[in-house]
């Protein structure tokens, strides 16, 4: 079997070219260089920054949009343009996401202000949540079997690798050779063969039209994702617990969030089935993606810093240091599906989970000076665990998945990852700064208000010890690096106690990879038009380290 057939009715000759299904892997192509380029978007910004910096002139704030205004708004409307490629077609929904992400490219590089940029990254994000959702549907529908299917899923993960890791390395040396509107019109020369090979190749495919559309729970849904988002996100980024502009978008985000399960579960024909959560392989999977996310993103942006500012690490090394963990991820995501049905789902995410926290707890060996084998050793346990646990869940969670809901179970599966990450970043975030500001509150012959803004970070700290200069300088120094430490062992371990909870409440997944219904349902696929196939559901396994790393 190369690809997916007519129905025996149907003569290949009948059938217009451009609505037969192509051969699945070339299909597979096609949808993995839409998320390269949706995955480097996420991270070949960030080295451009001081360069568009000194030529824009930004404010803080909006220097702050420029960088989050593509995820805020592609995690917000996943849910939107998800359910929306359910009722008008996947394909439809993802030529237009293409037109819309080539437009906002070219106007990102050409911005002659820091407002239009900010649009223009915002514009990139309803583009990237176009595709998505799409992308991921039609994935389903050309890999019907289950053991295809978590190939593809491997091979999609690896890709998504790849696009997070040469993000920042194909963009630093696009600002070095050109300028930093370059980083955005690489997007234009694939875009530009997507399109028409896209609608060429690809097949279309809408689930059940039952009912109307519910446009003001999609809108709810927005604006709920987008609140709760953001606010975990300025949480994460230092905002108090009291501070306004992080708990007001948190709360109003949650209560629309809140109101949309509500008005789900009345309505007759709802966006998203909110019955798929009472399935336990379904809701344990989901919890598993958002556990695995909530102990390592922040866990990650605190080893960064600990490269550059305890060890003295350039970027460029930092980068390098990290690599291991970008290639044993990629490692995982190849071999997941040989995995996945030698052991099942409940001991593959179990067992990630275990590795990673093995990995975690190693790392607390690290201490004032570098020690490079053990930090090689715990980015491989760890890429490798991380890449192993979320395609597993990821992957069990998308089989559960009725047939009609393909778009919905993609943008839950997103949107949980998006929000596991933010809310790591705030929750370990926190942990990190409450075990460091103690150890720097009273060192001799430092001021207290010089102490207070040292202990905000290590890199302030580091600041004001070369303002104060001489032994108290020293001293501050000193007590910040090992503060730092004794935070980043504490951080540590609370990850660790995150991934152990994760191992046990992956023992909710079913024990075995059930392909012999899936074979069924692929032959009775195969006999049905292209057109009129019911899309299962997506699959995605995102590794988004570096997307969260550079953003601070």
């Amino acid at each position: 079997m190369t690809g997916t057939t007519s129905a025996g009715s149907v003569k290949p000759a009948d059938v217009p070219r451009h609505t037969r299904p192509a051969n699945r892997w070339t299909v597979l192509v096609v949808l993995c260089t839409s998320l390269l380029l949706v995955a480097l978007d996420a991270t070949v910004l960030h080295v451009a920054v001081p360069a568009l910096t000194e030529d824009l002139r930004p404010g803080a704030i909006e220097l702050l949009w420029i960088v989050d205004a593509y995820p805020l708004v592609a995690a917000s409307l996943l849910i939107l343009f998800g359910t929306l490629g359910d009722r008008v077609g996947r394909r439809r929904v993802l030529l237009l996401g293409y037109v819309l992400f080539a437009a906002a490219s070219a106007i990102a590089a050409f911005a002659p202000n820091a407002h239009i940029l900010i649009g223009a990254r915002a514009l990139l994000g309803v583009g990237g949540a176009m595709i998505m959702p799409a992308t991921l549907s039609i994935l389903r529908q050309v890999f019907p079997d289950r053991r295809e299917r978590a190939v593809a899923i491997g091979v999609w993960s690896a890709v998504a690798a790849v696009g997070a890791a040469i993000g920042p390395v194909l963009g630093g040396f696009l600002v070095e050779h050109m300028w930093w509107g370059s980083v955005f019109l690489i997007n234009l020369p694939a875009l530009a063969v997507l399109l028409p090979l896209s609608r060429w190749l690809l097949p279309e495919s809408k689930g059940e039209r039952n009912g109307p559309w519910d446009v003001l729970g999609a809108v709810m849904a927005a604006f709920g994702v987008l609140g709760a988002v953001l606010g975990v996100k300025r949480l994460g980024g230092g905002a108090g617990l009291l501070d306004i502009g992080a708990i007001a978008p948190l709360l109003v985000g949650v209560a629309l969030l809140v109101l949309f399960v509500r008005r789900q579960r009345r309505r007759e024909y709802p966006l998203i089935d909110i019955g798929m959560f009472s399935r336990p392989a379904f809701s344990t999977s989901v919890g598993c993606i958002v556990l695995a996310m909530l102990a390592l993103v922040g866990l990650e942006l605190i080893a960064v810093q600990y490269l550059q500012l305890v060890l003295g690490l350039s970027p460029v090394e930092t980068g390098l240091r990290l690599l291991p963990l970008t290639f044993a991820a990629m490692a995982a995501g190849l071999f997941g599906s040989r995995l996945l049905h030698r052991f099942g789902p409940r001991r593959m995410v179990s067992s990630g989970f275990l590795l990673t926290a093995a990995a975690v707890l190693g790392l607390t060996l690290m201490g004032q000076h570098d020690r490079p084998c053990l930090l090689t050793t715990g980015f491989v346990m760890l890429g490798f665990g991380l890449e192993t646990t979320i395609f597993g869940a990821y992957e069990s969670m998308l089989s559960e998945a009725p047939a009609a809901q393909a778009g919905g179970a993609a943008a839950i599966g997103e949107t949980s990852y998006q929000l596991g990450a933010g809310i790591g970043i705030a929750l370990l975030g926190s942990v990190m700064n409450a075990a460091y500001g103690p150890g720097v509150a009273r060192v001799p012959g430092v001021p207290s208000a010089a102490a207070a803004d040292a202990g905000k970070s290590l890199g302030e700290a580091y600041e004001v010890s070369g303002q104060l200069g001489g032994s108290a300088g020293a001293a501050l120094r000193h007590a910040a690096r090992h503060a730092f430490v004794h935070g980043l062992h504490v951080t540590l371990i609370v990850s660790a106690g995150l991934l152990l909870l994760g191992a046990l409440a992956a023992l909710r997944l079913p024990r075995v990879m059930e392909c012999g219904a899936q074979a069924a349902c692929a032959a009775a696929t195969l006999a049905a038009p292209a057109s009129a196939v019911p899309v299962d559901l997506p699959a995605q396994v995102a590794v988004g380290l570096y997307a969260e790393k550079a953003r601070t």
